[in-house]
This record gives C-alpha cells, sequence and structure tokens, in this order.
C-alpha cells in the first residue's frame, strides 16, 4: 500500500506534510508505514483514497475493480471534485461550507452572487 501512496504522491506533487495536515493523519503514522512497524487501519487508508479520489481497492492494490468502476458516479462529479483539489481557494471555501447548515449557505450564496453582479457591473462600466 505505501509503494501506491508514494506513486500518488509524486502523481499530485504533493507532500506526506501537506497530506498529513490536511488529513489529519500524524506524519510518524506515514513513517511507521514507510518502515513497516504497523499497518494502516482501514479508516485512515479511506482518507488517504478520499484524498485523492481513487478507491479504496486501488490504494491496497493498484488496479480499480473490473469493469472500470470509478470513485464519482458521473464525469461531473469528478472534474468538480477535481477542480476543488486543485484550487486552493475552491478548497477553502468547500471546507469552510462543509458543515454549514442550509440558512449559513443559503447566505454564503447570495454573497457570492452579489460579489459576481459587482464584478459584472464594473467590468461593464471599464467598456
Amino acid at each position: 500500500m505505501y509503494e501506491i501512496f508514494e506513486q500518488l504522491l509524486q502523481k499530485y506533487g504533493v507532500s506526506t506534510y501537506r497530506v498529513s495536515k490536511e488529513t489529519g493523519i500524524a506524519q510518524s503514522v506515514f513513517s511507521s508505514w514507510k518502515s513497516g512497524i504497523s499497518k494502516p487501519k482501514n479508516d485512515k487508508m479511506q482518507k488517504i483514497a478520499d484524498y485523492f479520489g481513487v478507491s479504496l481497492e486501488y490504494l491496497v492494490t493498484g488496479k480499480e475493480k473490473e469493469g472500470g468502476e470509478t470513485y464519482y458516479l458521473n464525469e461531473e462529479t469528478a472534474s468538480i471534485a477535481q477542480e476543488i483539489f486543485e484550487n486552493k481557494e475552491l478548497k477553502m471555501l468547500f471546507d469552510v461550507s462543509r458543515n454549514a447548515d442550509a440558512e449559513d449557505l443559503k447566505a454564503l450564496h447570495n454573497m457570492a452572487l452579489a460579489l459576481k453582479r459587482k464584478e459584472r457591473d464594473n467590468n461593464d462600466e471599464g467598456c
């Protein structure tokens, strides 16, 4: 499993420090996996699989299931998740809104729309 984890680190250009910080898994845990002192528990492996957008099976075996099952149900979801993963500001916004209640999400949405309108109005004035 650790070899596949290292491949994912390289593929996405991230460090164990960053994965540790964003998943809450201590760096010492990664070191103990690498040295073979301990084996990963399923909950931590699932966090890593979710972080990289791969299945747990892929993280363990390096292969997806037969039939081409993917982690996401459709391409739009996969695209949005990848965009959030790659864009620091979108990830921060997602993290902030993840535990918000419906009323707060609606207020956040309205603020975003107001900012978008303001930007559009400023662009129209410049023409």
